[in-house]
């Protein structure tokens, strides 16, 4: 197969998926991770539902508005609607440790306790589920 007819498969494929990235977010990775964890591969309705009743509120809060925008992504690519049967899940989300501010605070006998105050980038994928498997057979 040469190579331009390869690309044009890949193209097809990656045109069905948009992406939603949300750079410096002021909280910590560690903690952003059990929230990104439990969305990981869901219906995006379903993974909607579970942001919205999270325990932790202000991590889920602004994954819920990732999505919603990587949605909204989706749909301007692929000038489509969203339903329940159009089976878009989370494809892929992930967080990376972004800048860490170190800042300074007073200790005994002159002495000073360095804080970190950590960043993260989220990235999201979403996807449709059956469109990939036809398109790569």
């Amino acid at each position: 197969m040469p190579q331009h007819e390869l690309s044009k498969d890949t193209q097809e494929i990656d045109n069905m998926e948009a992406v939603a990235k949300l750079n410096n977010c002021p909280l910590s990775p560690r903690k952003m991770r059990l929230v990104v964890d439990q969305i990981r591969g869901e219906n995006v309705n379903k993974a909607l539902s579970i942001l919205k009743f999270n325990q932790k509120q202000a991590y889920a809060l602004l994954v819920e508005k990732l999505l919603l925008s990587a949605i909204a992504n989706w749909q301007l690519k692929n000038d489509a609607k969203l339903d329940d049967e159009t089976g878009l899940i989370v494809k892929s989300i992930f967080v990376n440790q972004g800048r860490t501010v170190k800042r300074l605070s007073p200790a005994p006998q002159g002495r000073a306790y360095r804080i970190r105050k950590r960043s993260n980038h989220i990235t999201l994928v979403v996807d449709v589920v059956g469109e990939t498997i036809e398109n790569v057979n």
